[in-house]
């Protein structure tokens, strides 16, 4: 189970917690070059203006300030606040510093400034840390890892892309230790074609009121529709029976076109989450679902939004969410349209150590101690070591020649299943310390068993 962070909010992994991580990074890093997509990273610093351009995000952004300038006197940098992240008393400085809070606002800015070198469309994935001013709590740190893919193109982007997205993820996560998940998706130009369609024009709005309908219910949001964007009551209720549609196939076509409403953008969302639908139906059954209550509250999202749960693990919220956007990356008349997906890494493995739904079948890299018959064997145990790491077999030499029960407790403490002896005779033997069993070595030729070779995580 992992620990308890010292500083909340930014989680810190034991040995063996950090496998548990690392294989999940691998596992994604693996199936995304599959894929054909390339990995690049961006800076950890973008300015406000950047990051805050899309979207009322400036809460969650830590504002970046120097505790003393190069002549010592107290620093002008951007100051932030501690507690809860916010960069506001910097909200009207474009040029004022901050951590990234997504992937998405910087990988957007470094396909303007690298247009030039890029061959579009560009697959591209990038894992890397990010910062909010979250309020800790399970699922939510203020430093963690995210894992991106995002595809975009000069001037226009297939549909068929955002197809590919989500079978990738789909593909992604069911390689992963976690239990069963289900890809929720929707399309923004379905809800908002619907919204015009009854008379709702601030769609922006009413996809935020939507938002927030598992945490405050439908009532509420009704509410939240009447008071503050003028709804009927009827239009409410038009706005939360499209949001109550979820289907695992295509069935939700019908469903929306019963609700009688008629608008052309509406028709042009519809066709486009059947598509996305129709395939994952076809190559990850089971594993995505029409969710017409998926609004995104972010709002550089035009199409497609997707947002994804653990099945039995809802209340951790969405593990890997994001869509299509048109907008967010241009240069003059240039526009650069994208789609994307980002997986919560540190959510993800968070969970997974909370839960024991994996574990790595030792605590170190390393499969064999060379033990040391004297100090003077130093030598010769190194050189035994070299041989076995030449063959890819992670090995350690102990440090001094205690007894040797006291380097095989040492080998056991640190989670080292062999040792490896040498006699003065130079004649050599390795023991399981697992099983007690001794055999006779050579470590020219020696191996471990598959198994043993590397560290792996098993799912529980």
């Amino acid at each position: 189970m992992a620990r308890t962070a010292s500083l909340s909010g930014f989680p810190e992994w034991l040995p063996e917690e950090r496998l548990v991580e690392l294989h999940v990074l691998d596992t994604l890093r693996r199936v995304f070059e599959l894929h054909g997509f390339s990995s690049i990273e961006t800076r950890a610093v973008e300015t406000v203006g950047q990051l805050l351009r899309k979207g009322e995000i400036d809460k969650e952004v830590y504002g970046l300030s120097r505790l003393q300038d190069d002549d010592g006197d107290s620093a002008t940098g951007t100051a932030t606040d501690t507690e809860t992240g916010a960069a506001r008393s910097h909200k009207g400085d474009p040029h004022a510093l901050a951590l990234h809070f997504d992937l998405t606002v910087p990988f957007a800015r470094y396909v303007v400034e690298n247009a030039g070198y890029l061959a579009f469309p560009f697959r591209r994935y990038q894992i890397q840390k990010v910062w909010r001013g979250e309020r800790p709590q399970e699922g939510r740190a203020r430093e963690f890892t995210q894992a991106d893919i995002d595809i975009v193109g000069d001037g226009d982007l297939p549909f068929r892309y955002d197809v590919e997205i989500a079978l990738v993820i789909a593909e992604a996560l069911s390689a992963l230790p976690i239990p069963a998940f289900l890809l929720r998706i929707n399309n923004r130009k379905l809800a908002e074609g619907f919204y015009n369609g009854v008379g709702l024009t601030d769609t922006a709005g009413v996809l935020r009121s939507i938002d927030k309908l598992e945490k405050i219910g439908p009532a509420k949001v009704a509410e939240l529709l009447k008071s503050e964007l003028g709804a009927t009551d009827e239009q409410a209720q038009s706005a939360l029976k499209l949001a109550s549609i979820r289907t695992e196939d295509t069935s939700f076509v019908e469903q929306v076109r019963a609700l009688g409403v008629s608008n052309e953008l509406l028709e042009e969302g519809l066709t486009e989450l059947e598509q996305v639908i129709a395939a994952a139906v076809q190559r990850a059954p089971g594993k995505v679902v029409a969710d017409l209550s998926i609004a995104r509250g972010l709002d550089y999202y035009t199409g497609t939004v997707v947002e994804t749960v653990l099945v039995g693990h809802e209340q951790l919220g969405s593990i890997c969410s994001g869509g299509r956007y048109d907008a967010l990356a241009s240069k003059g008349n240039r526009k650069f349209p994208g789609v994307g997906l980002s997986i919560g890494v540190t959510r993800l493995v968070s969970r997974i150590l909370s839960q024991d739904l994996a574990k790595a079948t030792r605590s170190v890299p390393t499969a064999v101690l060379v033990a040391l018959n004297s100090d003077d064997s130093w030598g010769a145990a190194q050189d035994v070591a070299a041989e076995l790491r030449s063959r890819g077999i992670a090995t350690e030499v102990a440090a001094k020649a205690e007894k040797f029960g006291k380097q095989i407790k040492f080998a056991d403490r640190r989670g080292i299943p062999f040792v490896w002896f040498t006699d003065d005779d130079g004649k050599h033997q390795v023991k399981d310390i697992r099983s007690g069993e001794q055999v006779d070595a050579d470590p020219a030729t020696w191996a471990p068993a598959a198994e043993d070779l590397y560290v792996r995580v098993l799912k529980a």
